[in-house]
């Protein structure tokens, strides 16, 4: 038997092991099957196994080549091993197994097994060495004939696999008898496939290892490797690539996967592909030519590991500066692939899911329709490619629970537009491995993205690129394509022209990006904000007979029942306290003390609205009550009573309805003995419990499916689940007093009796107290020395506890079951932190790699970078110490964001982080009032989409427009001669745009120059004669005019405001 290293186990939990060897039977799992396999053999006897009595499977003897064969595969998924040179036989009361004496001694441990789950006798023929089985054979038939017969038939039916040709002589043998032993044959594949096709959960365990071995390869191998050749342009060939990926398939360990290199194995040899020659089948091979990646070059890469036997394949296509119908064709494929994904769900067909990616294509590239291949993909498992789960246009299988698919999509050779890419042809192609559950379809290799942004690179940056929405000028004149630089030219171009050619790039993308979420409202946001109950639902008294027995004539307050009640013409009122707004005492010169209660009525002024007012409508309220006393103590008593009695109701009613807009959590797991929990322990929490005690340290633990947070009281505990995290960050004490781990998270939790969306554990890794007392200390005093060497230890090992715990965390969430929450510890990059002011104090704001946090002081400061439409810099300008940055996110129901105060010498590492991350930036000299823009945006996007979109920002853009034409393109250009009708409508919505800095030195001089009343003609002479007495008269009439429109924060009204209209310019 061959020596399947997929399936050695260790002969224990009812598993059995044959005398003096290493092979176990997993028998458990074997009963299982067999019940499974006669199970589906008589419900679909007719249909699909051929209405055979009898089915013989065949194994072939060991090769050295790679294949799937049905016959193989059912000996893996009934006994764990491959038994070749075998053949069993599988009657309704019988399964008789021809083979070797080994293997016969292996497979005597599932005879009782075999009876007790399917009342089936299991015959083993042993085989001699020297004999050729004949008479083995013939004993087998007769059985068959014997067994027919008693079934009332004279002549049995016997399914076999007619696509497998016999291997060896003792198959040859068998094919030659079962053709003239006058059976009826049929092929029973399409029964084997329909046996294979719904994964137990042990083979999905399985098979989401083996995704997960082969996510890594293509993530932490195959693309640094990519990127690596390119970056430093080797010559490395296709082949090599294989070969080094193979490699790195077969030892688990290099790309820090944690799977026993025993039980993993290559799918098929790794295709890699590029150049002139493509091909799309699973079958392709890795040429010995070299990778191309010359400007609009595709590489294509296939990778498919095995983990016991069971199958997993991924594939993704690289572009090198792609070209425009590359880089469109790219994005149909990924938006028809996400299609097919999405499409397979129980219940449906799988033509149903190749439909999907059909008509994706013909709506959004109808000329690419022809290169689109003709299968989306099969089933995949032990055998790689399933052939009863192809996803094609014919096949009416329906999707079922457990079904697991390769699904594969791809453009054959499209025609090539490009002149500078080297080949005629390109082809494009995705695979992922996709898993059935009932609810959701689960991509378990999901982990290496194929995004565009992420699979595309630019290494050639053209600066044809560099404004793409820039228009033909008046005479219709095209604007010149400029030469193509190559990466050997880079030292002759400025940083500051690569990134502005970069940004056009962004440029022309977001807009496109913009256009489409508008056209499909994706800025909508709905409320679902439960409703707060109202005053209306707070009740005193639900009887007359509740109120307490009347004592004296005197204001009262009841504590049990939250009212105050106050004598009214010689009655005792009840009210809720919740109904009272304000209370308040004095005294008069006469020593009375008055108290005074204004209640909480409709139409006042501040008031919050209450539905009292929508019941009640015709009903009277009284606003107020006055009284006098001439005890001043009892007066004093009463208003503090009746103070601490609304803050308690009021703070109780507002955590109340925090907590009724939270959103519902998982349940923890906690931790058994299989599991235990990862501590880290004397750490203090922020936001901190509420509560007038001592604040104490608590503990935080990772359980299964989650964090706990916890102190010794018992009512001091916090809960954060993996699946509400968004974003985890590691921050070490390098500048600061702490260490600390933050969590920002999906949806509100409450600590305590605070709602919030970030959680923060920190230990102070030195005294935040100093000695203000004594003298001075010299610097060379042991003891000082000695304090200083005693904070740096205890700060290094507060350090390594944290990554220590970090670690291990990255490595609990990098296991299969959390891959799709993309879950892993990010760290601050310091050298990129800037000084600002988010919100009232100046801070450190440092970016990471995918936020812009600032977590030492409170509030904190989190933003998600994949959520940010663009940055705008405002206030920069020469002489200027400061300047501002407006962060305007992809929700423009969302307020912007704005850091104030950012030192100017920030400015060009800020432009050049916001660049490397693929964020479009823009620069203004003055603050715009984001809110009026954001509402003109929302109201009318066809005028914004139609008015160049986010290019109303972009002053290089508008410079270059004015000097090319003289004519107005189709936004609005600011003129300084306008009609009368329209100057004063259009000064005011010019103005609604720019935002008044009443407390920047700078533009006060300006506001006082306006409010003089100064004409543009008189603060243009002013200019020029100041020019000339600095010598520089190079400006023109033109370059002030533009000047003296951007001072205005020039905007292209078109797609800002309806009421802006075009109007032609001054010639």
């Amino acid at each position: 038997m061959a020596d399947h290293r997929n399936g050695s186990v260790q002969a224990a939990n009812g598993k059995a092991s044959a005398a003096g060897t290493a092979y176990s039977i997993d028998l458990n799992a074997f009963q299982t099957r067999l019940r499974s396999f006669y199970s589906n053999w008589d419900k679909h006897k007719t249909d699909l196994w051929g209405s055979s009595d009898a089915i013989a499977v065949a194994c072939p003897p060991p090769s050295e080549d790679l294949r799937y064969l049905k016959s193989t595969a059912l000996n893996l998924w009934l006994l764990g091993f491959e038994f070749p040179d075998t053949i069993m036989v599988f009657t309704k009361k019988q399964i008789h197994i021809l083979g070797s004496q080994k293997k016969a001694s292996i497979l005597e441990s599932v005879k009782k097994p075999a009876r007790e789950a399917v009342d089936v006798e299991i015959v083993l023929h042993v085989k001699p060495k020297n004999d050729d089985g004949s008479a083995l054979m013939d004993a087998i038939f007769r059985a068959i004939r014997a067994q027919s017969k008693s079934d009332g038939q004279d002549t049995p039916t016997v399914g076999y696999i007619l696509r497998e040709a016999p291997e060896g002589k003792l198959l040859e043998m068998w094919a030659e008898k079962l053709k003239n032993a006058k059976f009826q044959l049929s092929d029973v594949a399409n029964g084997l496939s329909s046996l294979f096709a719904a994964k137990s959960n042990e083979e999905l365990t399985s098979i989401k290892r083996a995704a997960y071995l082969t996510t890594s390869v293509m993530k932490n191998f195959v693309v640094p490797k990519l990127e690596n050749v390119i970056d430093e342009e080797k010559k490395v060939s296709h082949s090599t690539l294989m070969e080094d990926t193979e490699k790195v398939i077969l030892e688990p360990s290099k790309v820090n996967c944690k799977l026993k290199a025993d039980n993993v194995d290559i799918c098929y040899p790794p295709i890699f592909q590029s150049g002139r020659e493509f091909d799309l089948r699973p079958s392709a091979v890795s040429n010995d030519e070299l990778l191309h990646y010359d400007s609009a070059s595709v590489i294509l890469c296939a990778v498919g590991a095995r983990y016991k036997s069971y199958c997993s394949n991924i594939a993704r296509t690289f572009l090198i500066d792609a070209d425009p119908l590359q880089s469109r064709a790219y994005g149909v494929l990924l938006k028809a692939h996400e299609a097919v994904i999405g499409s397979l769900k129980p219940g449906n067909r799988l033509s149903a899911a190749y439909q999907a990616a059909v008509s994706v294509v013909e709506n959004d590239a109808p000329d690419l329709i022809s290169y689109l291949t003709k299968s989306a993909g099969t089933g995949i498992g032990i055998e790689f490619r399933e052939s009863g789960l192809n996803i094609n246009a014919k096949n009416e299988q329906i999707v079922k629970e457990g079904m697991v698919f390769n699904v594969s999509l791809g453009f054959q050779n499209i025609q090539s537009e490009s002149i500078k890419s080297k080949s005629k042809h390109f082809s494009l192609l995705l695979a992922d491995t996709v898993i059935i559950n009932k609810d959701k379809t689960e991509v378990v290799t999901s982990m290496s993205s194929k995004a565009l942004k992420d699979v595309a690179y630019s290494f050639n940056e053209d600066e044809e690129d560099e404004n793409p929405s820039a228009k033909a000028d008046a005479n219709g004149a095209e604007p010149l394509m400029s030469k193509t630089t190559l990466r050997s030219d880079n030292h002759e171009i400025s940083k500051e022209e690569l990134r502005r050619q970069h940004q056009a790039e962004l440029a022309r993308q977001k807009n496109e990006e913009t256009a489409r979420r508008l056209a499909g409202g994706g800025n909508e946001t709905g409320d679902n904000r439960s409703s707060v109950r109202t005053s209306a639902e707070l009740v005193a008294y639900k009887n007359i007979n509740d109120l307490p027995p009347p004592r004296e004539m005197m204001i009262q307050i009841d504590q049990k029942n939250e009212a105050v009640l106050l004598p009214i013409n010689g009655s005792m009122v009840p009210f809720h306290v919740a109904f009272i707004r304000t209370v308040s005492s004095q005294q008069d010169t006469n020593r009375n003390c008055y108290i005074r209660i204004i209640f909480n009525v409709p139409g006042t002024p501040f008031s919050p609205h209450d539905s009292n007012s929508m019941k009640f409508q015709g009903s009277i309220y009284l606003k107020e009550a006055s009284f006098r006393s001439k005890d001043s103590r009892h007066i004093s008593e009463v208003v503090q009573s009746i103070k601490t009695l609304r803050r308690q109701v009021v703070a109780r009613e507002s955590e109340r309805a925090e907590r009724a807009t939270l959103v519902t959590q998982e349940k923890l797991q906690l931790a058994n003995n299989r599991f235990k929990p990862i501590r880290l322990s004397d750490l203090w929490i922020r936001p901190a419990f509420g509560g007038r005690g001592r604040k104490i340290p608590g503990t935080l633990e990772a359980h299964v499916n989650g964090f706990r947070y916890s102190t010794t009281r018992q009512d001091e505990r916090v809960d954060i689940m993996f699946g509400n995290i968004k974003h985890a960050f590691f921050q070490p004490a390098e500048n600061e007093m702490i260490t600390l781990l933050h969590f920002h998270l999906h949806n509100h939790i409450m600590v305590g009796n605070k709602k919030t969306k970030d959680v923060q554990f920190y230990v102070e890794v030195m005294d935040m107290v100093q000695n203000v007392g004594g003298g001075k200390r010299s610097a060379y005093d042991p003891d000082e020395l000695e304090e200083e060497q005693r904070e740096r230890d205890r700060k290094n090992k507060i350090n390594v506890e944290f990554q220590t715990f970090v670690n291990r965390v990255n490595d609990l969430w990098g296991q299969p079951q959390f891959h799709g929450l993309d879950l892993e510890f990010d760290q601050p990059l310091r050298e990129l932190g800037f000084p600002g002011v988010p919100h009232k104090s100046s801070v450190f704001i440092v970016p990471t790699s995918a936020c812009l946090v600032e977590l030492i002081e409170t509030p904190f400061l989190v933003v998600t970078l994949s959520e940010i439409e663009i940055v705008n810099l405002e206030r920069v300008g020469l002489g200027q110490k400061n300047f501002d940055m407006t962060v305007v996110f992809k929700d423009f129901k969302r307020d912007v964001l704005r850091i104030d105060s950012i030192p100017s010498t920030s400015l060009d590492g800020i432009k050049e982080w916001l660049d490397t991350t693929d964020i479009k930036y823009y620069e203004s000299r003055l603050n715009l009032n984001w809110r009026q823009i954001l509402k003109t945006i929302t109201d009318d996007p066809q005028s914004f989409i139609e008015g160049g979109g986010w290019e109303f920002l972009n002053l290089e853009a508008t410079d270059s427009e004015s000097e090319n034409s003289e004519e107005s393109d189709k936004g609005y250009e600011p003129s300084d001669v306008e009609p009368e009708s329209d100057s004063e409508d259009d000064a005011s919505d010019s103005e609604s745009l720019v935002e008044s800095e009443d407390d920047d030195d700078d533009d006060s001089e300006e506001d006082s120059e306006e409010e003089k009343g100064k004409t543009w003609e008189e603060l243009e002479r002013e200019a020029s004669n100041a020019d000339r007495e600095k010598g520089n008269e190079s400006d023109s009439e033109e370059d002030r005019k533009r000047r003296k429109v951007k001072s205005f924060g020039k905007s292209r009204g078109a797609g800002l405001s309806s009421s802006m209209t075009k109007r032609p310019k001054l010639r």
